[in-house]
């Protein structure tokens, strides 16, 4: 038998293919894909038509470690999501398309797009 930690990364790990399938970042609009670990937030804008990661921001990056001790919370995920928005304007990159990777929308993922969102970052 399964653990039960198993099955629910196995299954977020099927909704991101599917999500996969619909989801493309182009260099026009790149893509913000989204993990989170039980201890990390991590987001990276890319570009799948070169295969290229743009630019990148997570919580144990050094310029973020000091803002966010515990890196799997609401504020470090907020802190990550303003982050990568400010990386991502600094290369006039101003809309992406959202990859929540097969995450719920809600919590730590919400609050990191919402951030982003607030910084200037258009989905």
């Amino acid at each position: 038998m399964q653990s039960n930690s198993k099955v629910r990364r196995e299954s977020r790990q099927r909704r991101h293919v599917r999500l996969r399938e619909k989801v493309r970042g182009t260099t026009q609009r790149p893509r913000l894909v989204v993990h989170r670990s039980a201890s990390h937030i991590t987001a990276q804008v890319i570009d799948d038509s070169r295969g290229v990661t743009l630019v990148s921001a997570a919580t144990y990056d050094a310029e973020l470690r000091p803002k966010t001790p515990k890196g799997g919370n609401i504020k470090a995920a907020q802190a990550v999501g303003e982050a990568i928005a400010q990386k991502a304007l600094d290369k006039s990159i101003t809309q992406v398309i959202f990859d929540r990777g097969g995450f719920d929308y809600h919590g730590r993922i919400k609050a990191l797009a919402d951030a982003a969102r607030a910084k200037g970052l258009k989905f």
